[in-house]
């Protein structure tokens, strides 16, 4: 994600050290979770696909966004006995999720629109907590997946800050260019390197090759941005800044995920697509 426009360099100055300093806290976190696994990481992944779904409903204007949220959350810590194989269960998430974010898109009915939110939510609970349950590879591809967005998000951010130029998509979103675009995915690339060259060191067997793994990193880079221009045209067309407020510098929880959103359905459909083939 690009900076966001302030009016003074005292502002800016303000509102970056807020961002970091909530990402800092937001990151250790997630890091401690992720490497407790088990019913902590399920559970929590569970409350904030829950959260976004809230979110979602909130800025659509739909009922009764607190019994969304719970039954989304409820959708999260039930998969773990959904009567499916792992890579099948993965599958039809990943596939369900990406048809209701693309319906979403074109729909004015409230109602399927409501159900698109709920899905798409889902999608996270269920995708994230059966990642990390894998034998040998979970952890590692967790914690590939949020390098893969962080380094992506993070060089974005500063390389559109410092350098400019073209917008990416001005109608979506006005402040995000073409270089934050491109110094996003090469450091993408380079995040998701990095931890297959680390997963040894932690206990994971690496998945594929390097050049496999580059390729992964490349395409989840640019599907992670992707995300993120979803989300920021689904608030445009509400007419909502941020998705909510719960992250101080950063928004919703929608705000945060939107881009990790796309890159854990993109790894639930790769996991499905290696078992089929094998």
């Amino acid at each position: 994600m690009n900076a966001p426009s302030t009016g003074s360099p005292t502002a800016g100055s303000g509102e970056l050290r807020q961002r970091v300093a909530s990402a800092l806290v937001l990151a250790a976190g997630v890091l401690v979770i992720t490497w407790l696994g088990g019913w902590p990481f399920r559970i929590v992944w569970a409350l904030a696909a829950g959260v976004i779904a809230y979110e979602w409903f909130v800025i659509a204007n739909g009922p009764r966004p607190i019994i969304a949220g719970l039954a989304v959350a409820l959708v999260g810590i039930a998969a773990l006995h959904a009567p499916l194989p792992p890579a099948a269960l993965a599958g039809l998430a990943a596939v369900a999720g990406l048809a209701a974010a693309v319906t979403s898109m074109q729909v004015q009915n409230g109602r399927l629109l409501e159900a698109c939110g709920l899905i798409y939510a889902s999608a996270l609970a269920i995708l994230v907590p059966l990642l990390r349950d894998l034998p040998l590879i979970g952890l590692g591809l967790i914690l590939w997946s949020f390098a893969v967005t962080w380094f992506t998000d993070i060089a974005a951010y500063f390389t559109g800050r410092t350098l400019g130029g073209p917008k990416l998509m001005p109608a979506v979103s006005p402040k995000k260019t073409w270089s934050g675009a491109t110094g996003g995915t090469l450091a993408g690339v380079l995040g998701g390197i990095a931890i297959w060259s680390l997963a040894p060191s932690f206990g994971v067997v690496p998945p594929g090759t390097l050049m496999a793994v580059a390729a992964a990193s490349l395409l989840a880079s640019i599907l992670s941005q992707a995300g993120d221009l979803f989300e920021s045209a689904f608030k445009r067309r509400f007419g909502a800044k941020d998705s909510g407020h719960l992250i101080p510098g950063h928004g919703g929880f929608m705000d945060r995920l939107d881009g990790y959103w796309a890159v854990i359905v993109f790894a639930g459909a790769v996991l499905c697509l290696v078992q089929a083939w094998n």
